[in-house]
C-alpha cells in the first residue's frame, strides 16, 4: 500500500518532466520557424542592399560571391546627388500619407455606423464592400485616368490620392467595421450616462479605444498607396513616383540603379511600420469596461 502511494509523486514528477520537455521542444520549433520566416523576409532586401553597394566586378560574374569584396557607394551617390530621386520621393510620400489620412477620415464614421446596424444589414454591406475589391485595378484605372485627364487632375498629387481612395476605401472600411464590432456597447452607454452626446462619445471614447484598428487600417492604406504602380502609370504621364522610377530602371537602367531604388522604396515602409507598431497592441480592449 505504501509503495503504491509513493508511486504517485514519482509518476507526477515524470509527467511534469515530460510536459516541460514538450513545451521546450515546441518553443524551440516556434523560434526556429520564426527565424526561418524572418530570413525569408529579410534575405531579398539584403541581396538588394548587397547589389546596391557592390562594384560591377562583384556582381557581373558567372558566380557572384556571397561577401562584398569591393564595396562602393557610387550607385547611391549618383542617385542621391541627382534630380531623379527627390521629386518622385516627395510625390510618393505626399500621396501615400494623404491617401491613408483621407481613407481613415472617410471610412471610420461609415464603418462605425455599419457596425451598429442589425446583423443582416451589416453583413450585406460588408459583402458589398468586399465585392468592390473583386474588380482588377487595370479595369478601374483606365476610366479614372480618362475622367481625371478631362478634369486636369493628371500629374497631380490630389489626383493620384483620389484614385488610390477607390481601391483603399472599401478595404479600410472592412477593417474598421471589424474593429468597431469588438467595442462593447456598454462603453458608449456609460459615456451617455456621463453626459456625452453621440459625437462626443465617438470622438472621446470610441475612436481612442479603436486606435489600434485605425492604425492597422491606415498602415495598410499607406502601404497600398506607396507600392502602387498601376494608377501611377495611368495618371502620372510627366511626373514620377518611386515605384515608377524603380519600374523604369528595371526595364531601362542598370541592375545597380534598380537595386538602389528598391532599397530606397523599402526604407520608408520599415520606418512607417515601426512608427505605427506601438499603436497595434493586442488586448487594448481587455478590461475596458472594468473600473
Amino acid at each position: 500500500m505504501s509503495t503504491h502511494v509513493l508511486a504517485h509523486p514519482a509518476a507526477a514528477a515524470r509527467a511534469r518532466g515530460e510536459s516541460t520537455t514538450v513545451h521546450a521542444l515546441l518553443r524551440i520549433g516556434f523560434v526556429a520557424l520564426a527565424i526561418l520566416f524572418m530570413l525569408m523576409t529579410v534575405l531579398p532586401l539584403l541581396v538588394l542592399l548587397k547589389v546596391s553597394i557592390s562594384a560591377p566586378e562583384d556582381i557581373m560574374t558567372g558566380h557572384p560571391p556571397f561577401w562584398i569584396y569591393h564595396p562602393t557607394l557610387e550607385h547611391w551617390r549618383a542617385i542621391l546627388n541627382g534630380d531623379t530621386l527627390w521629386n518622385p520621393a516627395r510625390h510618393s510620400l505626399v500621396v501615400a500619407t494623404g491617401t491613408a489620412v483621407l481613407a481613415v477620415l472617410i471610412a471610420a464614421p461609415a464603418a462605425y455606423v455599419i457596425s451598429r446596424l442589425p446583423r443582416a444589414w451589416r453583413y450585406g454591406l460588408i459583402l458589398a464592400l468586399l465585392f468592390t475589391r473583386m474588380f482588377p485595378d487595370v479595369a478601374i484605372a483606365m476610366p479614372v485616368a480618362i475622367t481625371f485627364l478631362k478634369l486636369g487632375l493628371n500629374d497631380t498629387d490630389i489626383g493620384l490620392i483620389l484614385a488610390h481612395l477607390v481601391p483603399n476605401l472599401p478595404f479600410v472600411a472592412w477593417i474598421l467595421v471589424g474593429t468597431f464590432e469588438t467595442i462593447p456597447r456598454e462603453i458608449e452607454e456609460a459615456s451617455f450616462v456621463d453626459g456625452n452626446g453621440k459625437l462626443g462619445t465617438l470622438a472621446r471614447v470610441v475612436m481612442p479605444v479603436a486606435a489600434p484598428g485605425i492604425a492597422v487600417a491606415a498602415l495598410f492604406a499607406w502601404l497600398a498607396s506607396w507600392n502602387d504602380l498601376v494608377y501611377a502609370i495611368y495618371l502620372f504621364l510627366g511626373e514620377r513616383t518611386l515605384p515608377l522610377m524603380t519600374f523604369y530602371y528595371s526595364n531601362r537602367g542598370s541592375v545597380f540603379d534598380t537595386a538602389t531604388f528598391a532599397v530606397l522604396l523599402t526604407i520608408p515602409v520599415m520606418l512607417v511600420t515601426l512608427a505605427l507598431q506601438r499603436y497595434v497592441e493586442a488586448g487594448t480592449l481587455s478590461g475596458a469596461i472594468k473600473g
